[in-house]
């Protein structure tokens, strides 16, 4: 496992990197332990446990997750306007 911090626009994140077979497992958490998480991630779980996460599919490093647009959201994620079809970056400035 593979931990850093992320610098994006002022604001600091704790990203993990878990080397799979396939292709990495990857989350970046926002100091609330809000999310954002691969394409690994279940969205319905998350969401069932009242998680504040979105979805990026198809990366395999945190700058792909950047530009990543997002595919899938939990409610408390869209509560804090998190849409499907932003990138990455901008899901994670408003986590």
């Amino acid at each position: 496992m593979m931990s850093e911090l992320l610098e994006i626009e002022g604001k600091t994140f704790d990203a993990y990197s878990i080397s799979l077979d396939a292709a990495p497992f990857l989350l970046i958490r926002s100091a609330d332990k809000s999310f954002l998480a691969c394409g690994f991630l279940d969205i319905e779980a998350a969401g069932a446990l009242s998680a504040c996460a979105a979805k990026v599919k198809g990366v395999k490093t945190f700058d792909d997750m950047m530009k990543a647009e997002i595919v899938a959201v939990t409610k408390k994620a869209e509560e804090k306007g998190v849409k499907v079809g932003m990138t990455g970056k901008e899901a994670l400035l408003l986590l």
